[in-house]
C-alpha cells in the first residue's frame, strides 16, 4: 500500500472554502515557519479512500471477536459516543469559571458518587488519566497517609506474582520497594508467604486484583485483609478486572482502602488505539484528605472544584479526560444497578462457556473462572513444536483477534481469553470451533504455523529486530 505522500499530486486540493470577507491578520514573523509545511495534496475522494483502506487493515472489536484477556476489549454502546459528542460537553473549556460549567461539574460529581456506590468507597478523584496513572496516584495516597502518621519506614508494597506488570512498576515510581508474594496452585495468594512478609515489618500496603489475572476470585480475601491490616498496611485494589463483579461484590466490602478503576475498560470507552483513558481513584473516608486535586464538591446547591486538606497535589493538568467521564456516566445511567450486575454475570457466564468449549486445552487453575481464563499450551508445544505465539498468530488468519499471550508469567505458554459480556453464544461457539481446528491442523502440519499469519497485511515480523531497530518512516 502506498503512503499518502506517494499518492500526493502537486496542486490537487480538497477544500472548497472561498475567499474570506474579513481582513487578513498578520502574525508576527517570529511565529512563522521559514518553510512551507510538506503536506500531501489530494482530491477528497482519494483522501477518503486512503483512510478507509487503512481502517480495513486494523482489527477492532467492531470487526470481529476480540478476546484479549485482562483488558476487557468489549463492544461499547454508541450511546456513550453520542453523549460525549453533545455540544454542551465538547464546547466547554477547562479555563472557564466553574460558574459557567455547572452541568459538567455536576456530571463529574454524580459520576464520583456512582463509582463510590459501585466500589464501596467514600470519595473519588477523577483526574488520573489511565489505569497505571491511577495506580501511581493510589500508591502516593498510601505513602502520604503513612508519612502523615510519622511512619516513614513503611516503604514495602506486596505484589502477588500474578499481578499486572504495572503494579510493581507503579510502586517503584512512587518510591516504594516491591516484595513479591507467590501464588498457590489454584491461583490464590500464598497466605503463609504473605504472613511471613508482613511479619518482617515496614509494610505500606498490598496491591491486589480480584478476580486476579488467572480469572480467579480470591476466596481468602478476608484473611488477606486481616494479615495486611494487622501489620499496619493498607489494601490497594487494581480495578482492571472489575467487569467481573460489578453489582455483585464491592472492593470496599472486601476490606480494600484504595481503588482505581479503568473507565476505558469497564465503563464504555473503547479501549486501545492510543487513548484517551481514565483511571479514577477512590478511597475510604480516612484517606479522602490525601486525594489529588481538584475534586468536585457540592455546596449550597452549586458545584465547585477544591483541593483536599492534605492533597498529594495535581496528577494531571485541569480536570482529567472529561469526555471519557461522560461516556462512563452515560453507561451507568443507561444500565442502572441491575444492568451493571447483569453485565458482570454474563461476562462470567461467557468466560466459563468458552472455557468449556475449549476443554481439550490445558487451563489453569482447573476450576470455574470469573470473567477470563488462562490456557496453557506447554504440553501442546512439547508434542507438536507449535507455541502459544504460533496459535495466536494463526487466529489472525481466521478472523479472531489473538488473546493475550504469555501472561501471567507464572503460566508457561499462556493464552488468556476474556470474551466479555457482549459476545453471543453463537459467536463463542464458532470461535471455539475455529480455535480447535487450528490445534488439529497444527498436529499434522506444524511447520506451517511457524510462518502464520498468511493472509494479514503484515505477516510474521522479526519481533526482536522490530523492537530494537523499528522502521518509523516510509523511507527508512
Amino acid at each position: 500500500m502506498e503512503t499518502i505522500f506517494e499518492k500526493s499530486v502537486k496542486g490537487r486540493r480538497t477544500d472548497y472554502i472561498g475567499a474570506s470577507a474579513l481582513a487578513e491578520y498578520k502574525l508576527d514573523d517570529k511565529f512563522l515557519s521559514e518553510s512551507t509545511p510538506e503536506l500531501p495534496e489530494m482530491a477528497e475522494v482519494d483522501l477518503v479512500r486512503h483512510y478507509t483502506e487503512l481502517s480495513r487493515r486494523a482489527f477492532g472489536v467492531d470487526n470481529g471477536f476480540y478476546p484479549l484477556g485482562s483488558c476487557t476489549m468489549k463492544y461499547n454502546p454508541k450511546l456513550g459516543e453520542a453523549a460525549a459528542a453533545l455540544p454542551g460537553f465538547t464546547a466547554v473549556h477547562p479555563l472557564q469559571d466553574v460558574e459557567d460549567v455547572q452541568g459538567a461539574a455536576e456530571l463529574m460529581y454524580r459520576l464520583g458518587k456512582s463509582l463510590g456506590e459501585i466500589t464501596g468507597m467514600d470519595a473519588f478523584a477523577l483526574t488520573p488519566a489511565a489505569g497505571a496513572h491511577g495506580e501511581l496516584t493510589g500508591l502516593k495516597i498510601i505513602k502520604a497517609y503513612h508519612e502523615s502518621r510519622g511512619d516513614f519506614d513503611r516503604v514495602k508494597i506486596l505484589c502477588p506474582d500474578s499481578a499486572h506488570g504495572t503494579n510493581p512498576a507503579s510502586a517503584a515510581l512512587a518510591g516504594l520497594s516491591v516484595v513479591n508474594i507467590p501464588s498457590y496452585s489454584d491461583g490464590g495468594v500464598d497466605l503463609a508467604a504473605l504472613e511471613a512478609a508482613a511479619a518482617e515489618g515496614g509494610i505500606a500496603g498490598l496491591m491486589l486484583t480480584n478476580p486476579n489475572t488467572l480469572g480467579m476470585f480470591e476466596k481468602n480475601i478476608k484473611k488477606i485483609e486481616e494479615i495486611v491490616h494487622g501489620a499496619g498496611g493498607l489494601l490497594y485494589y487494581d480495578g482492571a478486572n472489575l467487569n467481573a463483579i460489578m453489582g455483585v461484590a464491592r472492593p470496599g466490602d472486601m476490606g480494600f482502602d484504595v481503588v482505581h478503576l479503568n473507565l476505558h475498560k469497564t465503563f464504555a470507552t473503547p479501549h486501545g488505539g492510543g487513548g484517551p483513558g481514565s483511571g479514577p481513584v477512590g478511597c475510604k473516608a480516612a484517606l479522602a484528605e490525601f486525594l489529588p486535586s481538584p475534586v468536585v464538591i457540592k455546596e449550597g446547591g452549586k458545584y465547585r472544584f477544591a483541593a483536599p486538606k492534605k492533597t498529594i497535589g495535581r496528577m494531571k493538568c485541569f480536570f482529567g479526560n472529561f469526555l471519557v467521564m461522560v461516556k462512563a456516566y452515560s453507561y451507568i445511567l443507561s444500565l442502572g444497578g441491575d444492568g451493571l450486575k447483569q453485565a458482570s454475570e454474563l461476562a462470567v457466564l461467557n468466560a466459563n462457556y468458552l472455557k468449556s468449549k475449549l476443554s481439550e486445552i490445558d487451563y489453569l487453575p482447573k476450576r470455574y473462572c470469573m470473567h477470563e481464563f488462562v490456557a496453557s499450551l506447554e504440553s501442546f508445544k512439547a508434542k507438536t513444536g507449535v507455541s502459544a505465539l504460533d496459535v495466536a498468530k494463526a487466529m489472525i488468519d481466521i478472523g479472531i483477534h489473538p488473546p493475550t499471550m504469555y501472561f501471567p508469567l507464572i503460566v508457561k505458554e499462556a493464552l488468556m481469553f476474556e470474551p466479555t459480556e457482549t459476545e453471543s453464544k453463537e459467536t463463542l461457539s464458532a470461535a471455539a470451533g475455529k480455535i480447535l481446528s487450528i490445534l488439529r491442523e497444527a498436529e499434522t502440519d506444524s511447520e506451517k504455523f511457524h510462518h502464520v499469519p498468511l493472509s494479514a497485511p503484515i505477516s510474521r515480523p522479526d519481533e526482536v529486530r522490530a523492537a530494537r531497530t523499528p522502521i518509523l518512516k516510509a523511507d527508512d
